[in-house]
C-alpha cells in the first residue's frame, strides 16, 4: 500500500495545526491586555476587585496617546501637558465609534513614555508605577473599567502607555456603534480580541515558518 496519501495527509494536519496554534498565539499577543491584566492582578493582591477591560476606554486611551503626537517631553515634569477635556467628546469618541452619549467620567489616570519599548509588565512596574500617587489610582475602590493602550510614535521610539480608569457601568458606558471599537494603527489597545504586534518593534510572523516548514514537507511527499 502506497504511503502517499498517508503522508499527504499528516503534512496537511501538522500544517494546519501549527498555523492554528501560531494564530491562536498571537490573538492574546497584545501588550494593552497584558497591562489590563497586570493592574488587575496587582488590584486583587491589594484586595480590590478587578476592573472591567471596556474597549471603547482603551480605544480612547489610544486617542489620548496620539493627542501628544510624539513628544514624549510633554509628560511629567514642569512641561507636562494633557489634552483638553473637550478632545474626549471632539475628537477621541468618534474616532475610536463611541457614542458621545455613553461617555463616564474619567476617575484616573495612568501615561508614561519610554524611548525604547519594554514587556507590558515592565512598563507597569517601571514606568508607570513612579510613585505613591500611582499606587493609589491603581488600587483605588472607585474604579469600576480600565482600558488600556501603547503605542510607539509613526510604529517606533518613543513608546507611550496610557491607562484610563473608569466609574462607568460596563454595559452602559463608552459603548461602541454597532459593538465594535474602530481598529486604528499605529498602536494597541485592550478588550477588543485584536492580535496586535504594531505597538512594537516587528517581528517574524512565526505562521510565515510554518506554511513553509509544510510546503517542503508537501514538496518531499510529491517528490517520493
Amino acid at each position: 500500500m502506497s504511503k502517499l496519501p498517508w503522508l499527504l495527509s499528516l503534512s496537511l494536519s501538522l500544517l494546519f495545526l501549527s498555523v492554528t496554534a501560531d494564530v491562536q498565539i498571537k490573538v492574546t499577543n497584545n501588550p494593552a491586555d497584558q497591562l489590563v491584566t497586570a493592574i488587575n492582578t496587582n488590584r486583587t493582591a491589594s484586595k480590590s476587585s478587578s476592573l472591567y477591560d471596556n474597549p471603547g476606554l482603551a480605544c480612547i486611551a489610544l486617542q489620548y496617546i496620539k493627542a501628544y503626537q510624539g513628544d514624549c517631553g510633554a509628560i511629567g515634569g514642569a512641561n507636562a501637558k494633557k489634552p483638553p477635556e473637550a478632545d474626549f467628546v471632539e475628537t477621541f469618541a468618534p474616532n475610536c465609534g463611541v457614542q458621545t452619549s455613553t461617555l463616564s467620567p474619567i476617575t484616573g489616570r495612568l501615561l508614561g513614555c519610554e524611548t525604547k519599548y519594554v514587556s507590558p509588565s515592565e512598563a507597569f512596574s517601571g514606568i508607570l508605577m513612579q510613585n505613591k500617587k500611582s499606587i493609589e489610582i491603581v488600587t483605588d475602590k472607585n474604579h469600576t473599567e480600565v482600558g488600556a493602550a501603547v503605542s510607539g510614535s509613526d510604529g517606533g521610539s518613543p513608546y507611550f502607555w496610557c491607562v484610563l480608569f473608569s466609574n462607568g457601568t460596563s454595559n452602559g458606558s463608552f459603548v461602541l456603534e454597532g459593538g465594535v471599537a474602530k481598529i486604528t494603527r499605529p498602536g494597541c489597545f485592550s478588550g477588543a480580541n485584536d492580535e496586535c504586534n504594531s505597538a512594537y518593534p516587528s517581528q517574524v510572523h512565526h505562521s510565515w515558518l510554518y506554511v513553509a516548514s509544510g510546503l517542503v514537507a508537501l514538496w518531499y511527499v510529491f517528490a517520493l
